[in-house]
Formats: C-alpha cells, structure tokens, sequence
C-alpha cells in the first residue's frame, strides 16, 4: 500500500486514465486528475503533491509547457514523471530540460510506472528538509534562509512567518491564521504582527530586483514567486 501518496495525474486519453486509476487506487494512492494542460497546471499550483504524472501531448497546454511553468515561474519542485509516446534522444533531452524528474514511454507497465513514483515520492520526503520558494530557500534542520545563494539572518518570529509562507504558498495565509500560529490565542495586537512584517521585507526583498511578499488586502499574506 502507499499510504498518504498524492498524486496528480494530467492525461487526456481516459482509457489511459481509467487504467492508471484502478491500479493506483487499488493500491491505496490518493489520485487527482486533470485532461488538459491548463487545468492540470491549475491544480499542480494550488495543491501539494508527492508526484505528478505528466503527458506530453495535451489540449490547453502540453507538458514541456506546463512543466515549465510549474519549476521556472512558480519554483515548484514536485517531481515529475512525463508520460510520451516518443522515444528519441532528442525528445527525452527536452523533456529533462523542462524539469522533468522521469520520463516513461507508452506504452507502459503500470508497476513500472508504480515504481518509479515510489522512488520518486521517496525522494520527495528527503528533499522536503528544505524549504524552495523560487531563489528563496529555507533548511528546516537549521533554519537558515537564503535567496540568490546569499544568506539572509533572521530573527525567530521572522523566521516562523517565513516557514508558515513558504508551506503555504501560493496560497494566501489569513491574518488571523498568522498571529494564532505566532502567539495562539493571545495574540499581541495587529501592530506588533506589522513590525516583523516590515522588518521580513526589508531583509527578503529589499535587497532583490523582485518582491515576494505580497499582503492582500483584508485578508492576509503571500509569497509570490513570479516575476511580473
């Protein structure tokens, strides 16, 4: 069984679909599903997953694209196994150069391919010691913050907010959310949660070309890890 495993798999041929399901879920996988590049993007962005399941050729988007996207503009580090019927150096070399992790050819056995999100979702609970948000990363055994390589000191509440970001992001972290994970149910007033607020942006995105927090207004706050 592989308990707690999410995965999404983004594929538009649903007797493929329908195969992959049966066998995953029967072997205890938590599986979401998308049949066009766009929605399955939508999905790879706003929820976590231990592995994606990719296609190359789909509607809306095809996977090079997408998987693209997904590292480059939103800094996503899930990995990815590209589904393709094409087998070339050429086609695989473009698949890894997008950011793909695997690349498994159609057609296929499904314990190969079960295997290889194994190994996949295995690495996935290594590397989730560090935090990577974009060029702003976070080690979660010494809570040392960099961007661009370069180190960044924080203080302990600094450094919480940050956590709490980047385990959240792209999603928004409300107000109140912030100061009960802070202070619980006493918190010390909206001023004080200002204070660190400012003092993180002066030392997250003073110094960068691209700010990466942004506050949302009413409601409460985000790192954004796209340019533009």
């Amino acid at each position: 069984m592989a308990p707690n495993i999410r995965l999404l798999i983004i594929e538009d041929n649903s007797a493929i679909v329908e195969n992959m399901s049966d066998f995953l879920e029967s072997k205890g996988y938590i599986l979401d599903f998308a049949m066009d590049g766009i929605g399955g993007l939508h999905l790879a962005l706003t929820r976590d997953y231990d592995v994606i399941v990719l296609d190359l050729m789909l509607p809306g988007m095809d996977g090079i694209t997408l998987c693209r996207k997904l590292r480059r503009e939103a800094g996503k580090q899930v990995p990815v196994i590209m589904l393709t019927a094409r087998d070339t150096l050429d086609d695989k070399l473009l698949g890894f150069e997008s950011g793909a992790d695997d690349y498994l050819v159609k057609p296929f056995a499904l314990k190969e391919l079960e295997a290889r999100i194994k190994v996949l979702a295995k690495r996935r609970v290594a590397e989730n010691k560090v935090l990577s948000i974009a060029d702003l990363r976070m080690d979660l055994g010494t809570f040392e913050v960099s961007r661009q390589g370069k180190k960044i000191d924080l203080n302990n509440t600094c450094t919480s907010i940050l956590k709490l970001l980047m385990e959240s992001a792209p999603n928004v972290v409300p107000r109140k959310d912030l100061e009960n994970y802070l202070w619980g149910d006493m918190p010390p007033g909206s001023d004080v949660l200002r204070s660190h607020m400012y003092t993180l942006r002066k030392k997250i995105d003073k110094p960068f070309d691209h700010a990466m927090i942004e506050t949302v207004h009413g409601i409460g706050f985000r790192l954004n890890p796209v340019v533009g």
